[in-house]
């Protein structure tokens, strides 16, 4: 087990629910073990634990299960702020391998998602390094509603148009701007994540090219709202800028909460690198569940 603060899982007649808060960038996180005691959590227990004012707070919760396979160290599932279910999540990945890596005494981990599996290693201290495998880029694949041209996607929305579409295991759309400051992502962003286009919705990306190997970005996510980092969506980021011939292969992603090293490797791989940290450990009284 990897926290044990009450000593037992929770249960809606009597257990409390240990738990680890850790965060890359400020992208947070509640983060669960479930590998020994299955645990099922409905909508509203989600959003209960999400919630900055009456629970804990964080953009995702993250429940690490037993692996599916022989080659993963365990299943990890994604539950957005919303409540709703995610298939991807590279910050999360990243905070989660950290975890099991000073449980396993190794550098070197394997998770399972439901947007496929995604290899983490050590890389300096207190940064992890994930394999987000590779970029779908079919119009299929993000989802979108219709055939379209992925680099160039008829979508717009006030100052932002002509995006790029790309899933890094969960869709996304990246718009570039001259200028990231003068965009109202806020009031942009849920209009455009539950667009008719997106069947699944989808992660808003607004990015400004700083340079060929720099660039930032604010992202919208999909069921959480505007975060301070987005690891999927540092991963789509680059790999759209690439696509349009703006920037290198590796470059430099810079959100409000900091930086990720991105690399779209020649194997056609993306690899994210950044810091990971823990904030706390701690116990969630039943009653918060009820």
């Amino acid at each position: 087990m990897l926290f044990c603060a009450s000593g037992a899982f929770y249960n809606r007649a009597m257990r409390a629910l240990d738990f680890v808060k850790m965060h890359g960038l400020g992208n947070d996180f509640v983060i669960l073990d479930a590998r020994e005691h299955a645990l099922t959590l409905d909508t509203a227990a989600a959003r209960a634990i999400a919630d900055r004012h009456r629970g804990i707070g964080c953009d995702q919760i993250l429940i690490i299960e037993p692996a599916k396979t022989a080659a993963g160290a365990a299943f990890l599932r994604i539950r957005n702020a919303d409540g709703s279910e995610a298939e991807a999540c590279g910050n999360g990945a990243r905070c989660v391998a950290a975890l099991l890596m000073a449980q396993n005494k190794t550098d070197r981990v394997v998770l399972e998602t439901l947007g496929g599996p995604v290899s983490a290693e050590r890389a300096g201290d207190h940064r992890i390094a994930v394999d987000m495998g590779e970029p779908r880029l079919g119009w299929r694949e993000i989802p979108l509603a219709k055939e379209c041209d992925t680099l160039h996607v008829p979508l717009s929305l006030g100052p932002l148009t002509d995006p790029v579409c790309t899933s890094m295991g969960n869709p996304h759309a990246t718009f570039f701007v001259p200028d990231l400051g003068a965009i109202d992502i806020a009031t942009l962003g849920p209009k455009l994540e539950h667009d008719p286009l997106f069947p699944a919705r989808a992660n808003i990306g607004v990015a400004q090219i700083v340079s060929p190997k720099r660039i930032r970005v604010r992202v919208w996510e999909r069921g959480d709202g505007l975060t301070l980092a987005c690891g999927s969506g540092a991963c789509a980021t680059l790999v759209a800028a690439a696509r349009r011939g703006v920037s290198e292969r590796r470059a430099e992603i810079v959100a409000d909460g900091g930086a990720l090293e991105i690399e779209w490797r020649t194997d056609n791989h993306v690899v994210m690198t950044g810091a990971v940290a823990t904030s706390f450990r701690g116990t969630i009284d039943p009653s918060l569940l009820a």
